[in-house]
């Protein structure tokens, strides 16, 4: 049995088994609950804390290495130009979805949810305070490089990484040296994630039983309207993503799913699509992908291209507004659509940065802050899928732009 099949199910097993000691815990040990998840928890929070120490170090590496082997500087444009193209349309087909869907079967409209029990959601109001298209562009260029890998600001590191790259491929054979090491640096780094994928099912189990363990299977049924409005979401971007890479890569996708059948149970299972990040690389590698549309490809998807988060921003924000009544004509949503794919862009692929997003966007169009407070309890739920669409979003944009760049 390949190495890839026996995590696959490892995983597998470690997610149901989750699910089943959380609702144990829940049925019969409520009270404990909260104790028991937040140190079951745990496992779920080293397994990303592994993940998250090899990120910075592997993206700089993979990046500059891949842009100073194209030597060619119109090609690192050429192929920043078709990748930024991809993220932006599909930006766009995300946040549309999200609108349409939540539009079409309004969810807010039907949810039996009190609003006096709501409480402000503070820390997703505090991480909003100065939140603006200004603060993201002077994020965007990081003050030391150092601080950014320490904070893992991917969409800083890849600024630097870019400029050193371009710089290094500039200087001829005094860069051989520098590249050489690096990636000698990168392929230590790729062994070190299939180590670091060994302990995938530890944080899948932890994660898993400690939301089973304070929600229980009955927060299913109290926003039924939302997570089946979500679903079918979620569902329809898929066959959108699907339909698209089928028509650029044809048979091939079915290798590429086969392929990504770990890192998106990984990014399901834990709810962060940064976490699969380096089992991606390695992954899309195997695949066949060239490694120097890889390194470039992947950590700009990972700022600038995440469907699922994209899709959610659109369907939370309104279902919130429903839900209060707040009355949102067509060019309004549009105009909030716009925002929203500005401000988004850049956002970490975390668990619940995307609500972040939800509450600064939705100040700006009179959305309760407090409103976030109603889909926290089921939120958990819908990360789960939203990572894992971002996974594949980035791998089939990573891919397409592969075969894009081998037919010239």
């Amino acid at each position: 049995m390949k190495s890839n099949t026996k995590l696959f199910i490892a995983i597998l097993i470690a997610l149901l088994l989750g699910a089943a000691l959380g609702y144990v815990v829940h049925v019969n040990y409520f009270e404990d609950a909260p104790a028991f998840a937040k140190n079951i928890k745990l496992l779920g929070t080293i397994f990303i804390r592994l993940v998250q120490m090899i990120i910075a170090p592997l993206v700089f590496s993979t990046l500059v290495v891949g842009i100073a082997k194209m030597g060619d500087i119109k090609m690192v444009g050429r192929v920043g130009g078709k990748a930024m193209a991809w993220f932006i349309t599909a930006s766009l087909v995300s946040l549309l979805l999200g609108m349409t869907v939540v539009n079409w079967l309004q969810p807010g409209k039907a949810t039996g949810l009190d609003l006096s029990t709501v409480t402000p959601a503070d820390e997703f109001v505090k991480g909003t305070q100065g939140f603006s298209v200004e603060n993201f562009i002077t994020h965007l260029v990081p003050k030391s490089i150092f601080e950014a890998m320490a904070g893992n600001e991917i969409l800083q590191i890849v600024v630097f990484s870019v400029l050193f790259g371009v710089a290094l491929s500039s200087v001829g054979r005094y860069a051989k040296p520098i590249v050489k090491t690096l990636e000698t640096v990168s392929h230590v780094i790729l062994k070190m994630v299939s180590y670091v994928m060994w302990t995938a099912p530890l944080g899948v189990f932890g994660a898993v039983s400690a939301a089973m363990a304070l929600y229980g299977p009955n927060v299913f049924s109290i926003y039924a309207n939302y997570m089946l409005a979500f679903i079918l979401g979620i569902a329809l971007l898929w066959v959108v993503l699907l339909l698209v890479g089928y028509m650029i890569l044809g048979n091939r996708l079915f290798t590429l799913l086969k392929r990504l059948a770990s890192p998106l149970l990984i990014a399901f299972s834990t709810t962060s699509s940064e976490a699969v990040f380096p089992k991606l690389t390695e992954e899309l590698e195997r695949f066949g992908a060239d490694p120097k549309i890889v390194s470039f490809t992947l950590p700009l998807g990972y700022s600038f291209n995440l469907d699922g988060s994209m899709m959610y921003m659109t369907f939370a924000s309104l279902f919130i507004a429903q839900v209060y009544g707040i009355d949102m004509p067509l060019e309004k949503q549009l105009l909030m659509l716009l925002v929203l794919m500005l401000t988004s862009k850049g956002i970490a692929g975390v668990p619940r940065a995307a609500l972040i997003v939800i509450v600064a966007t939705g100040a700006m169009f009179d959305i309760p802050a407090e409103g976030i407070a109603l889909i926290l309890p089921i939120d958990h739920f819908c990360d789960m899928a939203r990572s894992a669409t971002n996974a594949l979003g980035n791998a089939l944009a990573t891919t397409a732009i592969d075969k894009w760049e081998h037919k010239n």
